[in-house]
C-alpha cells in the first residue's frame, strides 16, 4: 500500500541537471522494516506501506526560466532555518537555473496586506553567509491566516512554487492553502520542509534542529549536575522543550547521563504519596546528597495547565518548571530540611543557535530534495527521512497523528535504565 503524492500535472520538460542520478516515481521506501510485520502483511496478500523516494526527476513540470519561487518560515525559531533557506536558494539557482526567488517576511503574516511586510529578494549573494547565523533572516510568526488571502497574494506575486518551513501547524496550513488552490483550479506547488525541535512530526525519523537541541540541552543538564554537587542537598532542575513529545528531554538525558529523574508528557507522574516524585527525591537526597531533574515543558499539565489557547489554537501550557520549583522548595521547607535548588530553562538559548555540523548537512539534503520534488510538479507534501532514505510524504498522512515517545519503546527504556527512576505511579490493582 503506497502513500500517493499529489501532482500538478505531467512533467514535460527535460531536467537541466546533467549528473544522470535520477529517481523514478515508482521507487518506494518501506515504512515498517520489521521482518515479522512484513511477513504478516504479505501473508494476507497485502503490500507493505511505502513512501515515494525523494530526489531529482528526469523530467520536470516547471520551466525554470519562467518560474517564480517563494520561501516562508513559520512558527518558533529552530537551529538550521537559515541553512534550509540558503540550500533552497542555491539548489534552485545552480541545479535548475531558477533566479526569481523571494522570501516572505514574518511567516504567514507576510502574505496578508494589512500587516505591511514587504517580501525579500533571495539571491545567491544575499544567502551566501546566512548559514553562520542562528534564527531566520525572513523572521517568523505564529497564528492562523486566511487561506484565501494567502492564495490571492501568491497570485498577485505570480508565485508558482512555495516552500514552507515549519512544524505541525505549518503542515495543516499547507493543506488548507492547497485546498483553496484546488477550489480555484490554481497550479501552484506547495512543498513543506518539516521543522520542529520537539521531533514530533509523524512518519519522520527526525526533524532538523533536533540534534542541535539535544546537544545544547545536554550542556544544560551538565551545568545542573555541577550546581547540584556544589551545595548540600543540591537539586538541579532543567526544563526543556517538548510540548507533546519528550524526545529532547529523553535524548539529552541519555547523552549526558547525569539526570536522576526525567519527566515527559507521555509518562504521567504523581507528585505526592509513597510513589510520588517528592518522596523519591527525599530518598535520593538522603542517600546521595544531590539530584538532577529534567522535565519536558508539556509534562505534568494536570497539575499546572489551564484552558487558554495561543494564536495558533494550541493549548497554552502551564509552566511545569516553575511549578516543580515551587512544590519542591515548599515540600522541603515543610519538612524543615535543607535543600538548595537551582533552576535552568535554556529554551531560548537552544532555539537561537546555529546548527551543529550534522544538522547543517541534514538541512542541506532536506532543502535539495524539496526543490527536486517541487520542480517535478509534486505538491501537498513534506520531505522526510524514513529508514535513512529521503522520501516524499503526503501532508494528509503526516498530520493524521503526532509522533511521541513510546513508553514501552527503546528510547524510554534506555532512560529508565540510566536514571533508575521509579514509575511515580501506584501499581495498578
Amino acid at each position: 500500500m503506497g502513500a500517493t503524492t499529489s501532482s500538478l500535472g505531467r512533467p514535460g520538460i527535460d531536467s537541466p541537471m546533467d549528473h544522470g542520478l535520477f529517481v523514478e516515481d515508482d521507487e518506494r521506501v518501506i515504512l515498517n522494516t520489521s521482518l515479522d510485520r512484513l511477513r504478516e502483511v504479505m501473508s494476507r496478500g497485502d503490500e507493505p506501506v511505502s513512501l515515494e523516494r525523494a530526489g531529482p526527476r528526469r523530467r520536470i513540470f516547471f520551466d525554470p526560466s519562467k518560474l517564480k519561487a517563494a520561501v516562508v518560515t513559520c512558527g518558533g525559531l529552530c537551529p538550521g532555518l537559515n541553512n534550509v533557506i540558503r540550500s533552497l536558494v542555491l539548489t534552485l539557482v545552480h541545479s535548475y537555473g531558477v533566479h526569481d526567488i523571494i522570501g516572505i517576511r514574518y511567516g504567514l503574516q507576510g502574505f496578508i496586506p494589512r500587516y505591511g511586510h514587504p517580501a525579500m529578494e533571495l539571491t545567491e549573494a544575499s544567502v551566501s553567509e546566512i548559514h553562520e547565523l542562528g534564527g531566520t533572516i525572513l523572521a517568523s510568526s505564529r497564528g492562523r491566516q486566511s487561506p484565501s488571502e494567502i492564495v490571492d497574494s501568491l497570485d498577485r506575486m505570480n508565485v508558482g512554487l512555495l516552500f514552507m518551513i515549519g512544524g505541525d501547524g505549518t503542515l495543516r496550513a499547507a493543506g488548507t492553502i492547497v485546498d483553496e488552490m484546488d477550489g480555484r483550479n490554481e497550479q501552484i506547488g506547495v512543498v513543506v520542509i518539516p521543522k520542529t525541535i520537539d521531533n514530533d512530526i509523524n512518519m519522520v525519523s527526525r526533524s532538523f534542529g533536533f540534534y542541535t537541541a539535544v546537544s545544547m540541552a545536554s550542556q544544560a543538564i551538565g551545568s545542573a549536575h555541577v550546581e547540584a554537587l556544589g551545595a548540600p542537598n543540591g537539586v538541579g532542575l532543567v526544563k526543556l522543550m517538548g510540548r507533546y513529545s519528550g524526545f529532547v528531554a529523553a535524548s539529552a538525558a541519555l547523552a549526558k547521563k547525569h539526570a536522576n529523574y526525567v519527566l515527559i508528557p507521555e509518562s504521567r507522574f504523581d507528585m505526592d504519596g509513597p510513589h510520588g516524585l517528592l518522596e523519591a527525591l527525599e530518598k535520593r537526597l538522603d542517600k546521595k546528597k544531590h539530584a538532577v531533574i529534567v522535565v519536558a515543558e508539556g509534562a505534568g499539565q494536570e497539575y499546572c495547565g489551564g484552558t487558554a489557547k495561543d494564536d495558533s489554537g494550541n493549548p497554552k501550557l502551564g509552566d511545569v518548571g516553575l511549578y516543580l520549583k515551587r512544590r519542591i522548595i515548599d515540600h522541603f521547607k515543610s519538612k524543615r530540611r535543607e535543600m538548595n535548588l537551582k533552576y535552568i530553562d535554556p529554551s531560548y538559548l537552544i532555539r537561537s543557535v546555529p546548527p551543529t555540523a550534522e544538522d547543517a548537512v541534514f538541512c542541506g539534503f532536506l532543502a535539495q530534495n524539496a526543490v527536486h520534488s517541487g520542480m517535478a510538479g509534486k505538491t501537498r507534501l513534506l520531505i522526510g527521512l524514513v529508514n535513512d532514505e529521503f522520501v516524499n510524504i503526503p501532508v494528509t498522512r503526516s498530520v493524521a497523528q503526532r509522533k511521541q515517545v513510546d513508553p514501552d519503546g527503546t528510547l524510554w527504556r534506555g532512560v529508565l535504565e540510566v536514571t533508575r527512576q521509579p514509575s511515580f505511579r501506584p501499581p495498578e490493582t
